[in-house]
């Protein structure tokens, strides 16, 4: 089951404040609601066995300290929506909760050695995760995290790791493909929310993978025994006997995982925007008077949160996240969010997460009745956003009106500084050389207008060196 956390945890439209929240479903152990903007999970009577083994073992203080899991208190269970709660426990506060189809490689890698040693270190304690899904992490304080307290069950000796599928369809499948065909082969996760079939990821990777014993046993010949499971006629009276593993195999098998995820790797290079930042035409003055404004201005706006849309390499954001302000560093560039994530894990940023956006199809509301993940627009609105380079190649490169992005700006963000870069900036003038130029409405004037309707600018601050001029806004009350 997972916990879903959010920046906003005020119940969604159609849920009562005391209701269930649409993730939570799936676990008969328990459930997460909200009341009065707070979370909770309840723990039901079917889940009581477990949870009290998780702290009489002593797995949930090792995990707690080690901060590998989010720590919780038990409150008092008067507050349960059905009245029949065992424990109601209120998680601490989780800043931002993203999906592994907006993560780096990297990150998705580190979510995985995550769920491996939180399985090693369970079985350390008689216990198992009957749950290894990356929708049971969050990026918190520069580090996955796992925030899913009902994700743990007593051992059963002699049973397999009865999330073993689950963890190859929703790790090592989506890593392999990343890793050895496409870095692309990511977003596949946001179709496959359950995790990339087996079969597929086998057809889809190399045939030399096979060469690989990890792969070979973990995707190729696990997708090959599934269809042939699949193909069987169904089972008519007694269930066939469960097969009996001992305590060594499964930690033999934890371990091979470990070591196949760990020999995947990626080099973030090759991509359109990867070295954006060795290839702008900015002067050093330019570049630098520009930092100086949007330092100034974060100064200024003083944000609990900031979403820089367009981050790149998270240049820009580190002057939120150096604050100490909870920063979410947005980009369409797989290569730049994973160089992102590297500095962030290199520098032990603990207020900045670099993620994985295309703002022209962001993350939609889906799963279950369109209410199991949210939409990027329900995990909002942050207190700033910097859209840094932005507006022109939404507006040119995918032609949307500048009205419309200053209306959908208004849903994501309470404040902006934003650049707007006009047609005779060379950056432009390349956008415009392999197309026509219908793009009358492109003017400054026009963008001045159309920010308008939803903001009030403070500033219009032109960027030495430049033709570009960076803008101070705030969204209009009401």
């Amino acid at each position: 089951m997972t916990l879903l956390t959010t920046n906003n945890p005020a119940a969604r439209p159609g849920e009562a404040a005391g209701a269930v929240h649409g993730a939570s479903y799936r676990d008969p152990a328990g459930f997460v609601f909200t009341r009065g903007g707070v979370l909770y999970r309840q723990v039901n009577l079917a889940g009581r066995e477990d949870y009290d083994l998780l702290m009489s073992s002593g797995l949930y203080q090792t995990l707690a300290n080690a901060g590998d899991m989010v720590t919780h208190e038990e409150v008092d269970r008067s507050i349960s929506p059905d009245g029949r709660a065992y424990q109601v426990l209120q998680p601490a506060r989780v800043r931002f909760v993203s999906y592994p189809y907006e993560w780096s490689f990297s990150q998705l890698k580190d979510a995985a050695l995550l769920t491996l040693r939180l399985q090693k270190t369970a079985m350390e304690r008689g216990m198992s995760l009957k749950d290894a899904t990356p929708y049971n992490v969050v990026f918190e304080n520069g580090r996955p995290v796992l925030i899913d307290t009902l994700s743990f069950e007593r051992l059963k000796p002699g049973t397999p790791w009865v999330a073993y599928r689950q963890f190859c369809q929703l790790f090592l499948a989506p890593l392999a493909l990343m890793s050895r065909v496409d870095i692309r082969l990511g977003s596949l996760l946001r179709a496959h929310l359950d995790g990339v079939p087996l079969d597929l990821a086998s057809a889809l990777l190399p045939l030399r993978t096979r060469l690989t014993p990890g792969l070979l046993i973990h995707v190729h010949l696990h997708g090959a025994s599934e269809r042939r499971a699949a193909r069987k006629p169904p089972t008519i009276g007694a269930a066939p006997p469960k097969p009996q593993v001992g305590s060594n195999a499964v930690r033999a098998l934890v371990d091979s995982l470990e070591r196949t995820v760990r020999s995947l790797q990626w080099t973030p290079a090759g991509t359109v925007w990867a070295d954006y930042y060795e290839g702008t035409n900015y002067t050093d003055v330019a570049f630098e008077q520009k930092r100086q404004i949007v330092d100034a201005a974060i100064e200024r706006l003083a944000p609990a949160t900031v979403w820089d849309l367009g981050a790149n390499d998270g240049t820009f954001s580190r002057l939120a996240s150096r604050r100490g302000i909870t920063t979410l560093a947005f980009d369409i560039d797989p290569a730049a969010v994973e160089k992102n994530y590297r500095q962030v894990v290199k520098t032990q940023d603990r207020h900045l997460v670099p993620l994985l956006l295309d703002l022209t199809n962001p993350s939609t509301a889906c799963g279950w009745a369109h209410r199991e993940r949210d939409s990027l627009v329900d995990r909002g609105p942050a207190d700033l956003a910097l859209a840094l380079a932005l507006v022109h190649h939404l507006a040119i490169a995918h032609n949307v009106p500048l009205g419309r992005i200053a209306e959908h700006f208004a849903t994501l963000a309470r404040a902006l500084v934003i650049e707007f870069v006009p047609k005779s900036d060379s950056q432009v003038q390349r956008m415009l050389a392999t197309r026509e130029d219908v793009f009358t409405e492109y003017r400054q004037e026009a963008f001045e207008q159309a920010f308008s309707a939803w903001f009030r600018i403070e500033d219009a601050i032109p960027v030495r060196d430049s033709q570009r001029t960076v803008y101070v806004m705030r969204r209009h009350a009401g």
